[in-house]
């Protein structure tokens, strides 16, 4: 029997900080592909909004307010999901960031972080990642079948300066994907797959006051020193990220699980010389 591997129509799949950028990007591919998406943020008039641009027919998204830090609110999002499409498909845990309350600075030593930020942004990345993994993958279990696909970072294969609450958090994050893929495959369902995309350098609310100089529009010199280090030449663009995913959420990888892909514009194979 032939069928296109990459076929994603009526597939049900959950979005945490999907009004972000990249989760935005992502919601609009599936959508696009004929999927369902329910677009969980903490920011419900963003995740409204967002729908009301994917979804001019009231069938194909859903807005939910979650706090991935907060487990009844995602198994409210998780029942509300299931009595408007009957189950979920994937979890694509995309919420996750920095504060530059905790990024070092010639003004702010690493001794100086305050412990606040710290927890902010690990908790964050990595309970953030967790807690809708625990939900989700209930529900995955129950069924036999499903896809998580978390969101790490290049941090996460050699860590960046002056970030060591993300870079840590990040690391944290693929190596939970390794691990949950095995738990999942193991105790569960060889159908249940997880992975991991590992975007390099995307302009963002949480990186642009590190990347882009505010008063001429220009890169900073971290800015430049990262462009400097992207063979192809760019920053990249969230579109750029969802033919990864949609590869890693279809049956095109029914084979593949517990890895982490880079999509970095090969950032991670250049030495700088």
């Amino acid at each position: 029997m032939c069928y296109n591997l990459f076929e994603l129509k009526n597939k049900v799949f959950a979005i945490t900080g999907g009004s972000g950028v990249l989760g935005a990007a992502i919601a609009r591919s599936l959508v696009d592909a004929g999927g369902r998406v329910a677009i969980m943020d903490r920011n419900r008039e963003a995740a409204e909004a967002l729908v009301a641009e994917l979804d001019h027919q009231g069938e194909a998204a859903v807005a939910v307010r979650t706090d991935v830090l907060d487990k009844e609110s995602i198994e409210r999002a998780l029942d509300e999901m299931i009595k408007r499409f009957g189950h979920v498909d994937g979890l694509i845990n995309g919420a996750g960031g920095n504060s530059p309350e905790a990024t070092t600075s010639p003004e702010k030593r690493f001794f100086d972080l305050p412990e606040e930020a710290l927890k902010f942004v690990f908790n964050l990345n990595i309970i953030g990642t967790i807690i809708p993994s625990q939900v989700f993958g209930k529900h995955f279990a129950d069924r036999g079948e499903g896809v998580v696909l978390n969101v790490s970072s290049m941090n996460a294969f050699t860590p960046l300066t002056r970030i060591p609450a993300y870079s840590a958090a990040k690391a944290g994050v693929s190596n939970f994907t390794q691990w949950l893929a095995v738990h999942m495959a193991q105790e569960y369902s060889s159908k249940i797959r997880v992975n991991a995309i590992a975007p390099g350098f995307f302009l963002t609310k949480q990186n642009e006051f590190l990347l882009i100089d505010k008063e001429t529009g220009g890169f900073t010199p971290r800015g430049q020193a990262i462009m400097d280090h992207i063979p192809m030449g760019d920053f990249g663009k969230p579109e750029q990220l969802v033919g990864t995913v949609q590869w890693l959420l279809s049956d095109a990888a029914q084979y593949v699980t517990g890895i982490v892909v880079p999509v970095d514009g090969g950032f991670s194979a250049f030495s700088g010389v």
